[in-house]
């Protein structure tokens, strides 16, 4: 795909740090639902996707904990530790925020505001390596897609009527193309998955 020539004076487009900004101005401002998120325990992270199609995965959160925050569990007579991933600032992370390129970007405006809250909304009470979990078969999202949907949406509406400013997520209103056009690159920090550790 060709894209118009950026300006010899625009930077490179730094897409990770531009969400971590966003993800820190949304616990901030809402401190009663996501103030127990440590933003320094996540890493913001981005993957390329094979296509440009729209279907498929837009963001994810990995958790680098068991249930309850455990770092070993026993499954089916195997026990598997969980690995320890170190931050930049020395701190151990305790997940992955990863965002699919162009997939996400190419997604019109209040979704993609309604996705990061999606995402945001995963990380456990206790932000302890774990997700929020819910009773029932599907512990991560509950009975109702739909319903966890909502919450994600109200959060987003509540973020905004309390001063979210368009300085924080301007660069939401652009797709990937636009983007890349005024920057000429669009770059961020990759993070791997780490795979379990089979301990015994």
């Amino acid at each position: 795909m060709k894209h118009a020539s950026a300006s010899p004076a625009a930077p490179p487009f730094d897409f990770t740090a531009h969400v971590r900004r966003l993800c820190d101005d949304m616990i901030a401002r809402l401190p009663g639902e996501l103030g127990h998120i440590d933003m320094s325990r996540v890493a913001v992270s981005f993957r390329q996707t094979r296509t440009s199609s729209p279907f498929g995965m837009f963001a994810s959160l990995t958790p680098l904990r068991f249930a309850g925050g455990a770092t070993e569990m026993v499954r089916r007579g195997r026990t598997w530790r969980a690995p320890r991933v170190m931050g930049p600032a020395g701190r151990e992370l305790l997940y992955i925020l990863n965002f699919y390129l162009p997939r996400f970007l190419d997604l019109d405006f209040p979704q993609k505001l309604q996705t990061t809250a999606h995402e945001l909304w995963h990380v456990g009470p206790k932000c302890d390596g774990d997700l929020r979990r819910f009773d029932g078969r599907c512990y991560a999202h509950g009975g109702s897609r739909g319903h966890f949907d909502r919450i994600a949406k109200d959060l987003v509406h509540r973020w905004m009527a309390a001063g979210a400013d368009e300085s924080v997520y301007g660069f939401l209103r652009e797709d990937f193309a636009a983007l890349h056009a005024r920057h000429g690159r669009i770059i961020g920090t990759r993070v791997r998955t780490p795979r379990l550790i089979h301990a015994g």
